[in-house]
């Protein structure tokens, strides 16, 4: 299917200078388009190449900057991952500072990270490439009955949560959750909080039952938060590591 654009667009301003009592002006406007399909052999307008190749040229060394180095790809797989596991607990972490309170969980879908980190050099473009989107961290504070919710929905798939570890039985159900060292119980009369995007807070991939609770803004976007994390880390001097740590166990009876 050819794409279209509106080349040479002419935004036609009629304006009816009706003499009035008040002298008032009654413009009226039309927008007229001429549609023109655009391929790769379009040439590009050398004067608008001229305005924009500046713009692009500080774009690319932006994205080129060298934030940190690992010395394994983090990747992305179903289940507990190395990069489900970083992202998770960098939001924790990161929330925790901007909230000045302890963060009981991190959650992060594989369909949130969009790219995987690659082995050497990373750089800013490679975070743009995991986060495109302007996602914000927020907070959530729910009730173990919420909380319930989310380990029935990671269980099936084997989705690990920061902060968590639990066992997945044959048919798809958690088991034995632990939610730091403490054993979780969905009975209990205690408010946990989760460090998410703002995405997932308002039922992102399916994860309806965050819907009803008001997320806490932090201000923070998730991609920031993760270039400052690697920018700390090298300055520490250290590498960007994750790996797979059991935090999801199995139940194989």
């Amino acid at each position: 299917m050819a794409r279209f654009c509106t080349r040479g667009a002419a935004l036609v301003l009629l304006v009816a200078a009706t003499a009035c009592q008040r002298g008032a002006l009654q413009p009226t406007a039309r927008l007229t388009t001429t549609a023109q399909p655009v391929t790769a052999a379009q040439p590009a307008d050398p004067k608008v190449e001229a305005v924009v190749a500046p713009y692009r040229l500080k774009v690319q060394q932006q994205m080129d900057e060298v934030i940190g180095r690992a010395p394994e790809a983090l990747r992305k797989n179903p289940g507990e991952s190395p990069l489900a596991n970083f992202a998770g607990d960098i939001q924790r972490e990161r929330a925790a500072r901007e909230l000045g309170q302890p963060i009981d969980l991190g959650v992060v879908t594989n369909g949130g990270l969009r790219a995987e980190l690659p082995a050497g050099n990373i750089t800013t473009g490679n975070i743009f490439e995991l986060m495109p989107f302007e996602n914000e961290l927020v907070v959530l504070d729910a009730p173990a009955s919420v909380v319930q919710q989310l380990f029935e929905y990671a269980a099936p798939i084997h989705m690990a949560v920061s902060g968590a570890t639990y066992t997945a039985t044959p048919d798809g159900r958690p088991t034995d959750i632990r939610i730091g060292k403490e054993a979780f119980d969905p009975a209990k009369d205690r408010t946990y909080t989760i460090a998410i995007s703002d995405y997932l807070a308002g039922g992102g991939d399916k994860l309806d039952f965050f819907r009803p609770l008001p997320p806490r803004r932090t201000n923070v976007l998730l991609r920031t938060a993760f270039n400052e994390h690697i920018r700390q880390l090298t300055k520490d001097g250290r590498p960007v590591t994750a790996k797979v740590e059991g935090r999801v166990k199995f139940d194989h009876q």
